[in-house]
């Protein structure tokens, strides 16, 4: 008898593709959920990836090129029509305020200082908002998935006893399919969450870090604004 159970069993297909065409419409359901906010995470993943290492790089290029004693209305000139990347963008930002701030004899307006760092806080919020766009998905697929897999296991379950109540029978055979499925959703929805929160974690760190940068760089820019004002 036992060998017939065990039998039973072996014949059953056990295939991720075989337990998702036989699971229940519900765990079905969430299957698909969960698949989809796993790919979902990645593609914010990688593109996160792809544009922070992206953003680092033209910082860096920009710092050189704007500590390399040329004159600021060159450097502006050169960029201000197709800033790349933040920096250029709240450097063209505040020197565009800064030379609208000059009357036609060349004398500047009251006020100017404040209106640079304005004109420089939009670009630099611009910039910030781009930063973390996305970043409110992998929190949440993080914080949800295990909770849908956990959804998709007890549903999984339930239909495993409805199963053992139809066929009158504790056998493996009858057992075994619910079970798999239900452990399914519950593998999905960790396979789901765990990436989501290990690069959520480090894509806002990075995200921090970079920000530090652009108001650093802002900082700095309102440093030589007010030095010209002194002078």
């Amino acid at each position: 008898m036992e060998t017939e159970i065990i039998g039973a069993a072996q014949q059953v297909d056990f295939s991720l593709a075989a337990l998702f065409w036989r699971a229940s419409l519900i765990v079905k359901l969430v299957m698909i959920v969960l698949g989809v906010a796993s790919v979902w995470s990645w593609a914010i993943i990688i593109r996160k990836l792809v544009n922070f290492r992206r953003a680092r790089q033209e910082a860096e290029a920009f710092d050189a090129r704007f500590w390399s004693d040329r004159p600021l209305e060159e450097l502006f000139l050169e960029i201000k029509d197709n800033p790349r990347g933040p920096s250029e963008a709240i450097f063209a930002a505040g020197m565009t305020e800064w030379l609208r701030s000059h009357t036609d004899e060349g004398r500047l307006m009251a006020g100017a200082a404040a209106r640079v760092d304005r004109s420089m806080n939009v670009a630099l919020s611009r910039a910030v908002a781009s930063l973390n766009a996305g970043l409110t998905v992998l929190a949440t697929v993080g914080s949800t998935a295990p909770f849908i897999g956990l959804f998709g296991t007890v549903w999984g379950i339930k239909n495993a006893f409805e199963e053992i109540a139809l066929q009158q029978s504790t056998n493996l055979a009858v057992v075994a399919p619910g079970i798999a499925e239900a452990l399914v959703a519950t593998a999905l929805g960790l396979l789901a969450a765990i990436p989501a929160v290990i690069f959520y974690n480090k894509l806002s760190s990075d995200a921090d870090a970079i920000t530090s940068n652009y108001e650093a760089f802002a900082d700095e820019f309102s440093t030589i604004v007010s030095r010209q004002l002194d002078g």
